[in-house]
C-alpha cells in the first residue's frame, strides 16, 4: 500500500503537463482555423464573410464566388498542406541529426528538387507547375538516397548525415547556378519558384502533392517514439527495443516526401520547418509525440499568416510568402541564437 503514494504523486503532474499540451494544441487549432478564414477572405479583393460562407458552398459564378473557388480556396489548401509538411519535416529532420538549427534543407531535399526543376526547364521544356511537381519530388528523393549512402547507409550517424548533405548541395547549387546563367528562359522561370510563393496554385497542384504530404506525415508520425529513443543515442535507443537504422531511413523517407511535396509546389520557402519546431519545444518539451502535431498545426499557421500579409501591405501587388517568412523569421532567430536560448534535443 504505501508504494502507491509515489505512483499517484508523480502521475499528477504528469496529467496536468498532458492537459496543458491538450489545452494548447487546441488553442492552435482554433488559431489556424482564423489564419484559414482570412486566407480565404483578404486580399487584393476583400470578401465579406457571408460572401465566402456563399462562395465555398452555394457557387453562382459571381466575381467573389469565382475569386474564392477557384484562386484563394486552392491556394489556402496549398499553404495549409505545405506549411505541415514543412513544419512535420523540420521537426524530424532536427530530432534526427540531433540539431536544433538544422533546416529541411540541410539533407539537401531543397536543392535536389531545385536541380531537378532547372533541369526540366532547360532540358525538357516544362514550364508548368504541375510538370514542376514530378521532376522536383524526383530530384528530392534521388538526393535524399544519395546522401543516404554517403553518410554510410546503415551506419550513418547525424554528423554524416548533415555533412554529406551539406557537400551534396554546395554540388547541386553549383549545377543550378550554371544552367541558370546559360539559359535566360530557365532564369527567367526558376526566378519566381526560388523566392518561394503560394501564388499560382490551382487544384491540379494540391491534388497531386497531397498523396505524397499524407505519406510523408504519415511515415512522420510513425516514428515519433522510436525518434525519442534515438534523441538518447544509438545504444540508448537499441536498449529501449528502438532499431537505429530503421528508424533513419524511416524518418529520411518522412523528410524526403514532406519537403520534396512541399518545395516542389510552392519553392523552398525557408524559416518555416526551421522556426516553427524550434519554437515548439518551448512549449512540449522534446516529446516528438507532442512537437509532430504542434509544428502540423502551428506551420501552417506561419505560412498562412506570412502569405496574407504578403497580400495585404502591397496591394494591390503581391509580396511572395517565402520573401515575408525570411524578413519575419531571420531577426527572431539571429536573435534566439545571440542570447544562447536555441533548445537542446
Amino acid at each position: 500500500m504505501p508504494a502507491r503514494g509515489p505512483a499517484k504523486a508523480s502521475a499528477a503532474p504528469r496529467t496536468a503537463v498532458n492537459a496543458r499540451r491538450t489545452a494548447g494544441l487546441l488553442l492552435a487549432v482554433v488559431l489556424l482555423a482564423a489564419v484559414t478564414a482570412a486566407s480565404i477572405a483578404l486580399g487584393a479583393r476583400t470578401v465579406p464573410p457571408g460572401h465566402v460562407w456563399h462562395g465555398l458552398f452555394h457557387h453562382t459564378g459571381t466575381d467573389d464566388d469565382v475569386v474564392i473557388r477557384e484562386v484563394r480556396l486552392p491556394r489556402t489548401l496549398l499553404g495549409l498542406l505545405a506549411g505541415s509538411a514543412l513544419g512535420l519535416a523540420g521537426a524530424t529532420m532536427q530530432t534526427l541529426t540531433r540539431n536544433p538549427l538544422a533546416d529541411p534543407g540541410l539533407l539537401g531535399v531543397n536543392a535536389g528538387a531545385a536541380a531537378a526543376v532547372v533541369t526540366a526547364i532547360s532540358f525538357f521544356g516544362v514550364t508548368s507547375l504541375t510538370g514542376y511537381v514530378w521532376f522536383a519530388l524526383a530530384g528530392a528523393a534521388i538526393v535524399s538516397a544519395v546522401v543516404y549512402v554517403i553518410g554510410g547507409s546503415r551506419s550513418a550517424t547525424p554528423v554524416r548525415l548533415a555533412l554529406a548533405g551539406t557537400a551534396v548541395t554546395a554540388l547541386l547549387q553549383g549545377w543550378t547556378g550554371a544552367v541558370e546563367l546559360t539559359d535566360n528562359a530557365a532564369l527567367d522561370r526558376m526566378r519566381f519558384w526560388q523566392i518561394g510563393s503560394l501564388a499560382g496554385a490551382d487544384a491540379a497542384t494540391v491534388w497531386r502533392v497531397a498523396p505524397f504530404i499524407a505519406a510523408g506525415a504519415l511515415l512522420a508520425f510513425a516514428t515519433g517514439r522510436p525518434l525519442n529513443a534515438l534523441a538518447l543515442g544509438d545504444d540508448a535507443a537499441r536498449g529501449l527495443g528502438a532499431r537505429p537504422a530503421r528508424t533513419r531511413v524511416l524518418a529520411l523517407a518522412a523528410v524526403t516526401l514532406l519537403c520534396g511535396a512541399a518545395t516542389a509546389a510552392c519553392g523552398p520557402i525557408v524559416f518555416v520547418g526551421l522556426m516553427v519546431p524550434h519554437a515548439v519545444r518551448r512549449v512540449t518539451g522534446p516529446d516528438m509525440r507532442w512537437v509532430l502535431p504542434y509544428a502540423a498545426v502551428l506551420a501552417p499557421v506561419l505560412l498562412l499568416g506570412a502569405d496574407v500579409v504578403g497580400r495585404l501591405v502591397t496591394r494591390p501587388a503581391e509580396l511572395q510568402a517565402g520573401i515575408v517568412t525570411a524578413v519575419l523569421g531571420g531577426p527572431v532567430f539571429i536573435a534566439l541564437v545571440r542570447r544562447g536560448r536555441t533548445v537542446r534535443l
